[in-house]
């Protein structure tokens, strides 16, 4: 090993390590209560603002993000991170009291709670499940093993294994770690002490990448720069109005994932502060972060695609700081992956396990089973990825299979009352089906005959159809088919909830 590579590594543990021994010091006289569900999965009610918009923050930062958005080179890219304010506004604004007011452990049990019936809220728990087992999990580690090979100039193999493999399998044990015995409070320790190195290196990287060009970005294609891109670009601007509002009132206001940590806080106040938090950090740092070195990497390297983010690392930065950002970019993967496998926990023992096997359970040990299974799952479906063009295109495409649908079940619930469950279950499939159609099978027609079919719709725009007709589909079935006609009533009115 190389004196750099040797202090590369040196710096990478050592500040890896520090965040453990932090976390540990600040966790270590609290006690996860096994006497409910509330009390194990959403730390006791325990997390002050603090912790609840840094775990937030990094929550969304993961390798994925870094790798996905700078290797698109555009600038139009930013949108994902700029409409990401308006869906933080909406979560503290109106689905985050409605979650209080209900005493939600699970985003799926307000779905319960509107349409009284257990099955409603299983179905979308199981969608959920599915989505993070083969979507979002095992595309962390395949971006988490991409992004350290690229940086440290790793070889094709290490310890006989695919280099992309092995770090990911790493990643996974770490954060099976934190989230299997450390619970909700550890991860979003963790997550604030890594957020403040991420946001710092991260700035320190755009800073170096802008002064390898002398911080000029001039000389770059015009459909590079462009902020409103046109129908070829990344997000052309009409999709603004239509199917980007829905993917971001989606992830913000009702994923598992994300809530989970604002239904931890003491109280819905507490909570709210915790995301205006989260928005402050976001608004100045995050977009500079992910466009800024694409873009750079671009007029260095020109069009190379996701492996923009960690050549650029492994170039601009000097070499003591270059260990820094691998503990860095360790830990934004291991607290997105750590959250995603502690929320699948939460979903799968609360709406499933708890509801159809046996209420009465060890809560910890089934939890610790549940995190591990998944965990080993995760790593077995890395290759799936491997072959990926873009990984953010990928994520964000396939995710509007399941995302819309449950999207739509939840706007029906919020809405509306006097639904027949069954009716939004089989809008959920229809969605589904629909979307799948619009974007998959429409893309495969014009392939085949691309004089008569014509171009398809970008997936965001599919989206902005896929949710009305959902709407639509799940009231016209619940009066044709169970007779029951729909009595709009939004829940925040819900004044029997309290």
């Amino acid at each position: 090993m190389t004196s750099d590579a040797l202090i590369q590594l040196s710096v990478f543990l050592a500040l890896t390590a520090l965040v453990a021994l932090a976390t540990w010091l600040h966790c270590r006289k609290a006690t996860r209560s096994t006497e409910s569900t509330r009390d194990y999965f959403l730390a006791g009610g325990g997390l002050n603002w603090v912790f609840i918009g840094g775990t937030i923050t990094l929550t969304n930062i993961s390798t994925d993000t870094f790798i996905g958005m700078s290797g698109s080179q555009t600038l139009n890219i930013v949108w994902w991170e700029i409409s990401g304010a308006v869906g933080l506004v909406l979560l503290a604004k109106i689905f985050l009291p409605i979650y209080y007011r209900y005493q939600c452990t699970t985003v799926t049990e307000l779905l319960e709670r509107r349409y009284n019936n257990k099955h409603i809220r299983a179905t979308v728990a199981l969608v959920f499940l599915i989505g993070n087992i083969f979507l979002f999990l095992p595309a962390m580690l395949y971006t988490s093993g991409l992004v350290m090979k690229s940086m440290f100039g790793l070889g094709d193999t290490l310890f006989g294994l695919n280099t992309v493999f092995t770090v990911g399998i790493a990643v996974a044990i770490v954060g099976a770690i934190y989230a299997i015995f450390g619970g909700l409070r550890a991860v979003a320790i963790s997550d604030t002490y890594c957020g403040v190195i991420v946001l710092g290196l991260g700035g320190a990287l755009v800073f170096f990448a802008l002064n390898a060009v002398h911080w000029d970005l001039s000389g770059l294609p015009p459909e590079r720069t462009e902020l409103f891109g046109g129908p070829d670009a990344p997000i052309p601007w009409p999709t603004l109005l239509t199917g980007m509002v829905f993917c971001q009132l989606f992830y913000w206001s009702t994923n598992q994932t994300i809530t989970q940590r604002a239904l931890a806080a003491p109280n819905l106040r507490e909570a709210r502060k915790g995301i205006y938090l989260a928005l402050f950090l976001r608004a100045p740092f995050i977009p500079a972060m992910v466009v800024i070195p694409g873009l750079v990497a671009y007029k260095l390297y020109g069009p190379i695609g996701d492996a923009s983010y960690g050549r650029l690392v492994r170039d601009v930065l000097p070499t003591w700081l270059s260990g820094a950002f691998a503990a860095a970019m360790f830990a934004a993967v291991m607290s997105s992956y750590n959250s995603v496998l502690n929320s699948s926990a939460a979903l799968y023992v609360c709406d499933l396990h708890q509801r159809y096997i046996r209420n009465d359970v060890n809560l910890g040990r089934l939890s610790m089973t549940v995190s591990a299974l998944i965990a080993v799952v995760s790593v077995f479906l890395i290759p799936l990825y491997m072959g990926a063009d873009s990984i953010m295109a990928t994520i964000q495409q396939v995710l509007g299979l399941f995302s819309m649908p449950i999207l739509s079940a939840f706007i029906v619930g919020l809405l509306f009352r006097n639904i027949d469950a069954r009716a939004v279950i089989a809008t959920i499939a229809f969605g589904a089906a629909l979307y799948a159609a619009l974007t998959f099978g429409w893309a495969h027609l014009h392939q085949l005959h691309p004089d008569t079919t014509p171009r398809p719709w970008h997936f965001l725009h599919v989206m902005g159809v896929t949710v009305p007709s959902c709407v639509a589909f799940a009231l016209a079935f619940n009066r044709l088919l169970f007779r029951r006609r729909a009595v709009f009533g939004f829940a925040a009115d819900d004044t029997a909830a309290a």
